[in-house]
């Protein structure tokens, strides 16, 4: 379903990591995992966003870090591009890899600051967490890349008109 496989973004970009998965509360005593921030015993998902573009999104190993993020934002988002981000750790050496990096301090409350926003990116979980939950009900792990490589089809042609619509992109990849 997807070309954006080899997508490149540039300009403006947000990035932000998710967890997919059910409350904790919700498993059976002997699955649960008490230990580390919300997404313990979730799936990780990493997802960048060019402001009025395109969106990537991908399952990373769990839990998010420098090490399952970095090289996708090597390999998709140009050089000297603008990266917007939360206050996570995982996102320090992006000015040294060559791009500008701005903060939102969320932990302070604070999820604008001038240009600077994840609004975008977060919008687009917000979107795939809800169609999940309200098509699908959930969801296993092993199936999740599938889901958002749908969810991203859907997003990078939210405003196709014409002949390169949503539609004939869907039946142009017939075979």
């Amino acid at each position: 379903m997807l070309d954006e496989d080899t997508m490149t973004l540039l300009g403006q970009v947000e990035m932000d990591e998710s967890y997919y998965g059910g409350l904790e509360k919700n498993r059976h005593a002997n699955k649960r995992k008490n230990v580390g921030r919300g997404g313990a015993g979730k799936t990780a998902v990493f997802g960048m966003v060019e402001r009025g573009g395109s969106v990537v999104a991908k399952v990373i190993p769990s839990p998010a870090e420098s090490a399952n993020i970095l090289p996708t934002v090597r390999s998709r988002v140009l050089p000297k591009s603008m990266i917007f981000s939360d206050e996570a750790r995982f996102y320090d050496p992006l000015t040294r890899m060559g791009y500008g990096h701005e903060r939102v301090a969320h932990a302070a409350h604070v999820y604008v600051s001038g240009d600077a926003h994840t609004n975008t990116i977060e919008g687009f979980w917000s979107l795939t967490k809800n169609g999940i939950r309200g098509v699908y009900h959930n969801v296993s792990a092993k199936y999740l890349q599938m889901y958002l490589n749908e969810y991203a089809f859907r997003f990078n042609r939210r405003k196709s008109l014409g002949r390169h619509n949503m539609f004939q992109a869907f039946i142009d990849r017939i075979e």
